[in-house]
């Protein structure tokens, strides 16, 4: 009788830490993409002429980016390190002070700093907490648990898109930050992996990064589980945020609304999440989930791209349906953590997510590249084609994950 009640209590355990992640990036979220959502308001407000913002916003992104970039290797060592409830604790804590701090800026400078600050702080969330769930469920029960971190952690961005239209851009900056600190008094009595309590005892290398470059066939598993990832960040960040461009370089009647198309496409992301866990579970195969996303992006792409005079409601209709495609991002992440050992898994898990953020930069360079040469719509169809085509062949090279034992170590 004792074991039935010590196995329904590590199963409440196991889905309170899941309900915990799952807030934790639905926080993290609604932080990645407020400062999009509020921009043209809050440097409206600090003065910033409307001539310069186009600039002045590219390089607060950019420090954010560099943020993600430097917290995604600082909070995956730490994780692998010190633990994974360590990361989850102080990336949380961090980027809600910080987000706060956000509320009270007057200039550029302070805005790129603390969006920096942030940035860091956003870059651990996500990681640990598919590193600890991956590793605290059953390997054929997994796969729900981390469905569950991303679909609800994506609607943090539809929350971020109603605070603003109701409230000015310094409360939505205070809202997000007093949900952190919120969740963060939640995590209290939040335990620790099982499989990394036995690894720490253990007189191994643990969150070398450097690890990662000094074996090839490693350095080739890390590189083929980002270019995985490398779709996602480009339908979101250029076919949907520069909807107005395409929209009018197609010859649409209206102007075709970024803002909306988010939303939408967030709401595809979170529904797409869900249905990728399920499919998984179904099919016993990542793997194949994940190419069948990429032959809902490349199909729904071209729809969209090839829609000559494509109409507001259209767009808002293929927006959703780009975000089913991209909707792999927990799989894209599960993946990446169950392809290494315990000992370098928070560490992948953690900078791969970012890394995927980050390589947006030389994404849109290229793009931009094309768009001189040939313009906005062939210019898309090509980097479309160009990284599906890429994630395929990366999905090919690396091995099937969905019940493989984690317990194991990289030597």
């Amino acid at each position: 009788m004792s074991t039935l009640k010590d196995k329904q209590a590590d199963s409440k355990n196991v889905w309170l830490l899941v309900t915990i992640a799952s807030l934790g990036y639905f926080v993290d979220i609604y932080d990645l993409i407020i400062f999009s959502i509020v921009r043209i308001q809050s440097f409206t407000d600090i003065g910033v002429p409307v001539t310069e913002m186009r600039v002045k916003g590219e390089f607060v992104l950019n420090m954010q980016m560099g943020g993600l970039l430097l917290g995604g290797v600082i909070w995956g060592i730490i994780g692998d390190k010190f633990g994974r409830l360590k990361v989850l604790f102080g990336s949380i804590l961090l980027y809600s002070l910080a987000n706060i701090a956000n509320g009270f800026v007057h200039d550029v400078m302070q805005y790129g700093i603390i969006r920096f600050i942030a940035g860091i702080g956003l870059a651990g969330e996500l990681g640990a907490g598919i590193t600890l769930v991956s590793e605290s469920m059953h390997k054929s029960k997994r796969g729900y648990g981390t469905m569950l971190v991303a679909s609800v952690g994506v609607l943090g961005a539809i929350l971020a898109y109603f605070v603003s239209e109701e409230f000015n851009w310094r409360t939505a900056y205070f809202v997000g930050g007093g949900m952190g600190l919120l969740l963060l008094l939640l995590r209290v009595g939040s335990f620790e992996s099982g499989l990394f309590k036995e690894q720490d005892k253990k007189n191994v290398p643990k969150g070398d990064f450097r690890m990662l470059f000094t074996d090839k066939a490693r350095l080739k598993r890390y590189l083929n589980c980002l270019c995985i990832g490398l779709p996602i960040w480009f339908v979101v960040g250029v076919l949907v945020t520069q909807a107005p461009e395409i929209g009018k370089a197609l010859g649409a009647s209206q102007t075709l609304s970024a803002g909306k198309g988010v939303m939408f496409t967030y709401i595809g992301i979170s529904i797409g999440d869900v249905l990728a866990g399920i499919f998984a579970q179904i099919l016993k195969s990542r793997k194949k989930v994940v190419f069948i996303c990429q032959l809902l992006i490349i199909a729904s792409s071209l729809w969209y791209l090839l829609s000559t005079g494509i109409t507001a409601n259209k767009f808002l209709i293929l927006a959703f349906i780009m975000g089913l495609g991209v909707g792999y991002w927990a799989t894209f992440v599960t993946i990446s953590a169950e392809q290494f050992g315990t000992n370098l898994r928070a560490t992948v898990a953690t900078t791969a997510p970012n890394f995927v953020r980050g390589a947006l930069i030389p994404s849109t360079m290229l793009y931009g590249l094309l768009v001189d040469f040939f313009g906005i719509v062939p210019a898309a169809i090509t980097m479309v084609l160009l990284l599906s085509g890429i994630a395929i062949y990366s999905l090919m090279q690396l091995e099937e994950s969905f019940d493989k034992d984690l317990n194991y170590l990289e030597e």
